[in-house]
């Protein structure tokens, strides 16, 4: 899996968003993901806001997107950052792998507080993975998520995902969760 290919759409439309690389405009809201307590009450507290602001001056806002699979969540109609989702293949030294190769798809998300409840990242999440159906190969896809964020799970049972473990990282109880890239093709 580890040689595997990655999305390569740019781009990605739903009916309410566009999945789209970073621009400048989006500094502010990349910043409040990182510095918000509650958005990252489960990705190990909010960072400091002067390391998350020298990040982006030394490397830009553009950066955070280089990467294939990565996206900016933006309103369709505002173009303003609603989160970020990347599918990404699962780094092999990372526990939580569900093949003896590893380097699995990997499903992650996060919105901005004001975005919560909407079903937006039911809806980013379901393009991105039809999208990835679309062009690579069947094979698995994970999400892993603090089986403390309830939330998390309830989205990724709704996508479709099955919980098949769970295992210590970054201080708490991780839940390892499995579905097949097959079951997002349209």
């Amino acid at each position: 899996m580890a040689t595997s290919p990655a999305l390569s759409a740019t781009e990605i439309a739903t009916p309410r968003l566009r999945l789209r690389a970073a621009h400048d405009a989006d500094r502010a809201g990349l910043i409040e993901l990182q510095t918000d307590p509650r958005v990252r009450s489960h990705l190990g507290g909010p960072r400091p806001r002067s390391a998350v602001e020298q990040y982006f001056d030394a490397r830009g806002v553009a950066h955070v997107t280089d990467k294939p699979g990565s996206f900016v969540i933006a309103d369709r109609t505002t173009d303003d950052l609603l989160g970020m989702l990347l599918i990404h293949r699962r780094p092999l030294d990372l526990p939580g792998h569900v093949t003896e190769e590893g380097g699995e798809l990997e499903l992650t998300y996060v919105l901005r507080r004001a975005a919560w409840g909407r079903g937006l990242a039911f809806e980013a999440a379901t393009a991105a993975l039809r999208a990835a159906a679309s062009e690579l190969p069947d094979q698995p896809v994970l999400i892993v998520t603090q089986t403390a964020n309830t939330r998390s799970l309830a989205l990724a049972a709704r996508l479709g995902f099955r919980p098949v473990g769970t295992f210590e990282a970054y201080e708490a109880e991780q839940t390892l969760a499995v579905a097949g890239l097959h079951t997002f093709q349209v």
